[in-house]
């Protein structure tokens, strides 16, 4: 087994380090105090291939591989994490559904402008009563010759202010429960989608969401992805992708911990020397090393057996869990050894520490990926013990 980046990581890693630096650092802070979207920034990132990065050339990608998304989404959310989310969505909850799932004139249509970055997507699953439970949506779409008419409400919908495309999951048939459901490409031009203004949240503020209200919004049937009734297995196998960003997005936040806190210990003076030399301080520190480390092997392996074509919902499930955790544990830790300084809001490690809890809640709960995490375990345990 090869732990060794290849020439080509390498290169992406030192791309992306670089832009994030010199160009998201600076506004990181700003944008998060006055909830702005980062347009510009997003738009440099479309025009260096990053929002979408696995999809084949012929349809405006960069055809890079798994680990080269996971590094970016890393190295982005390292800075800031907002970043990072508003990649990941248009690269793995849009674009990956609409490459795997889509004939080729939607490919051509939506797939190519969304991955040029020419357009950005979003994705729309959850309702106000749902929350986890994606199998009892109450979104309708009703079926008028050749087009449906779709009535309902999304929430927290990431990007959604500034989407063009969306992905929205609506009931065809409920008699069928969660086989009922049906994916559709929604054009936010058309008449009949309403988008709230965005939701005031305790983290990655620059990264909006919000609801949307469908109100007899009339789609094209060629925009149905899928076949009716496919949705909530389509769904399932987007978010499996969208889980591996959101580990990736975690482990750039624990990154960002750590090499806050060790600059900070080593320039904070306690009891007469800088507090990196207390036994407290750097068993701290050296736990976050290891559960970072840990975190990417996983998040890395899922990335593997995701670009091998290999099923990796438990890979995903058990890097998103272990990832999202590290990184609310590693900025908690952060904000202890900052001390005073790291409650202040002149300090990034709180933002930080805001934004680390969100990627244990979105794109499924710690508790769902434990749930999906047991299921796969008793299955191959079965097939082991008998």
């Amino acid at each position: 087994m090869d732990f060794e980046l290849t020439e080509e990581h390498k290169m992406i890693k030192d791309t992306i380090r670089d832009f994030a630096e010199k160009e998201i650092a600076k506004i990181a802070d700003k944008n998060d105090e006055e909830e702005r979207f980062p347009k510009e920034t997003i738009k440099k990132l479309a025009e260096l291939g990053f929002l979408g990065m696995e999809i084949p050339e012929e349809y405006g990608g960069a055809g890079t591989d798994s680990i080269s998304y996971v590094i970016a989404v890393e190295e982005l959310s390292r800075v800031c994490p907002a970043h990072g989310v508003i990649v990941s969505v248009n690269n793995s909850l849009v674009c990956y559904g609409l490459n795997k799932f889509g004939t080729e004139e939607q490919k051509k249509k939506f797939l190519t402008p969304l991955a040029r970055g020419e357009k950005l997507g979003a994705f729309s699953l959850t309702e106000p009563h749902t929350g986890s439970d994606a199998s009892n949506l109450l979104t309708s779409a009703k079926r008028e010759r050749d087009e449906y008419v779709i009535n309902g409400k999304k929430v927290w919908v990431t990007n959604g202010t500034e989407a063009e495309y969306i992905l929205v999951f609506a009931v065809t048939d409920k008699e069928k429960k969660h086989k009922g459901v049906t994916c559709f490409i929604a054009d936010c031009s058309l008449p009949g989608l309403i988008k709230s203004p965005p939701e005031k949240k305790l983290g990655i503020r620059s990264a909006h969401s919000c609801e949307i209200t469908f109100e007899n919004y009339r789609i094209p049937a060629e925009n149905r992805l899928g076949e009716e009734g496919d949705g909530f297995k389509i769904a399932m196998s987007i978010l499996d992708a969208g889980r591996i960003g959101i580990a990736a997005q975690a482990l750039g936040i624990s990154q960002a911990a750590l090499e806050h806190s060790i600059r900070f210990a080593k320039e904070r003076v306690a009891f007469g020397v800088p507090i990196i030399q207390h036994q407290a301080v750097v068993f701290y520190i050296a736990d976050m090393q290891t559960r970072i480390q840990a975190a990417r092997f996983l998040t890395y392996y899922a990335a593997w057996k995701k670009q091998k074509g290999e099923r990796f919902t438990k890979e995903a499930s058990m890097a998103k869990l272990f990832a999202s955790e590290t990184a609310m544990w590693a900025t908690t830790k952060a904000v202890q050894i900052h001390g005073s300084m790291g409650y202040s809001r002149e300090h990034p490690i709180q933002r930080f520490f805001r934004d680390a809890k969100v990627t244990e809640i979105y794109e499924g709960t710690s508790e769902i990926q434990r749930l999906v995490i047991a299921r796969h375990t008793l299955k191959e345990y079965e097939k082991i013990l008998g």
